[in-house]
């Protein structure tokens, strides 16, 4: 069975930093990519950033600059470190990975959800 817990949320004042981390486990086979969601109170979850297994980036525009997404692939573990925060910044974020467990199909896969929080 695979999992994915998120450590690293918070309350930090704005123009704080974070740093996120989320790591895969369980009868992982490969991984093709891990990212980060967030979720702010009353809106859609989006896209904060994603790498691939290349190492190739994307990131959501309001987060450019400000966010660095980075990943240990030994240990199955991505990290999403955050500067600058604002308070529109506040949101749970989750972790998603793409990946092939062992003997199943390629599939996405979610962890509980950390809270990061920025407010004075």
């Amino acid at each position: 069975q695979v999992q994915l817990v998120e450590s690293g949320g918070g309350l930090v004042q704005p123009g704080g930093s974070l740093r996120l981390s989320c790591a895969a486990s369980g009868s992982i086979f490969s991984i093709y990519a891990m990212g980060w969601y967030r979720r702010a109170p009353g809106k859609q979850r989006e896209l904060v950033a994603r790498i691939i297994s290349s190492g190739s980036t994307n990131y959501a525009d309001s987060v450019k600059g400000r966010f660095t997404i980075s990943r240990d692939n030994a240990k199955n573990t991505v990290y999403l470190q955050m500067n600058s925060l604002k308070p529109e910044d506040t949101a749970v974020y989750y972790c998603s990975s793409l990946l092939i467990p062992q003997g199943g199909s390629r599939g996405d896969y979610w962890g509980q959800g950390t809270q990061v929080t920025v407010s004075s």
